[in-house]
């Protein structure tokens, strides 16, 4: 089959790979339709880099069709329609039964100290090959994959995979009171899609950004935008915004990349040229984020409020203003999103209406080919580009 396959720093390409086979009795192999491109999928061809390996297969956002099942299967047949979740939980354990899916002690990484495995990631998560391919290879078929109505485009449903839930779980985890209001930072997938879904829950929403094509996305929602993200910016029209208290959560959905941090940024770069192994160890014991957009949370949200980090942040031990945020009384959230947790919340908004936008959400789709020019595209914000899908 075809697949998108991590090659180095900046470097991925379309090449064929074996096959997926049935491994174990509920395994499902599902032929893939469609497959969305990450922020996160951009960390592993940047800092995330020294913890590839040549050939792993990318992609964490799928859904397609299954065409065979194991032995043990009973929930679904060939010919269902699935969307495959990003993390890889077995749905009946004591983690996933508290809705932790992305802490499964079924499929925890505990040599690497890391929480459940996840499709098309690091070595840290499993490295299980992922879905930027024509067939995937899913475990756990009777509880992981969500299965879906024949009917509608895939963008009505590919969503479930990872954008939905996880900007979802920002929204949740911001707790704001009901009409308060919540900053986004951020507007790229999950940022615009957790404007979006705080706006649907009733809150009034100010984001954050600088890319023209994203501030006019949030803007024709109704969505308030401040057109910056440096701090002091941000901070003040908040401030001017909230009767100077600031706002009632922040959900920051930018995460590692933000700009700032001249010495976060070498250390960063430095994964392109220092050895893995020792990039590993240097990850794995220090900070190595741009705590840019973090920084601008803790600010900008009122004393008593809450951030919640849904951008992912990769260092071990980064500088956070502990004194400020006692002070300040903030309620800080975060992790990978738990996508069986919000699944029943989010379905019933994917049916005959579209509340949250997601028929139109998608600025490319592209054939899986052309993955290697469509992750520049995305990477370099070219073009309008906000969300990618290849379709195989």
């Amino acid at each position: 089959m075809r697949a998108v396959t991590w090659h180095g720093r900046d470097d991925v390409q379309v090449d064929t790979v074996p096959d997926p086979t049935i491994q174990d009795p509920t395994d499902v192999i599902v032929e893939i339709t469609s497959s969305g491109i990450c922020g996160s999928d951009l960390h592993l061809i940047e800092v995330m880099a020294p913890f590839m390996t040549v050939g792993d297969v990318m992609g964490h956002e799928p859904m397609g069709v299954v065409r065979e099942v194991g032995a043990g299967v009973t929930e679904l047949k060939a010919g269902d329609r699935v969307v495959v979740p990003f993390n890889i939980s077995c749905g009946t354990c004591w983690m996933c039964s508290q809705g932790l899916q992305s802490q499964c002690e079924t499929t925890q990484n505990r040599e690497q100290g890391m929480g459940a495995s996840l499709f098309g990631y690091t070595k840290l998560y499993g490295q299980v090959p992922g879905g930027q391919a024509e067939y995937l290879r899913v475990p756990f078929g009777n509880t992981l994959p969500i299965k879906v109505p024949e009917g509608p485009a895939d963008d009505r449903f590919v969503y479930l995979s990872d954008v939905l839930p996880t900007a979802w779980q920002a929204v949740q985890y911001a707790a704001p009171p009901p009409g308060g209001t919540v900053l986004v930072l951020g507007l790229g997938p999950i940022g615009d899609m957790a404007a979006r879904i705080a706006t649907h829950l009733g809150h009034r929403v100010i984001a954050s950004d600088v890319v023209p094509e994203r501030i006019a996305r949030a803007r024709a929602r109704g969505i308030e935008v401040i057109a910056s993200t440096e701090q002091e910016e941000v901070v003040g029209a908040v401030r001017e915004m909230t009767d100077g208290r600031g706002a009632d959560a922040v959900i920051d959905a930018v995460g590692m990349e933000a700009h700032g941090s001249p010495g976060a940024k070498l250390a960063q770069k430095a994964s392109a040229v220092v050895p893995d192994a020792i990039m590993e160890k240097v990850m794995t014991v220090a900070g190595i984020d741009r705590l840019a957009a973090f920084n601008t949370a803790i600010e900008a949200v009122r004393r008593g409020g809450t951030v919640s980090l849904s951008g992912v942040y990769g260092g071990a031990t980064d500088p956070v203003p502990l004194m400020r945020m006692f002070d300040k009384q903030i309620e800080l959230r975060m992790g990978q999103a738990n996508v069986w947790r919000w699944v029943p919340d989010i379905l019933p908004l994917l049916t005959d209406a579209d509340p949250l936008g997601v028929d139109d959400f998608a600025t490319h789709r592209v054939p899986l080919e052309q993955a290697p020019q469509a992750y520049e595209t995305f990477r370099q914000k070219q073009d309008g580009a906000v969300k990618v899908l290849l379709q195989p």
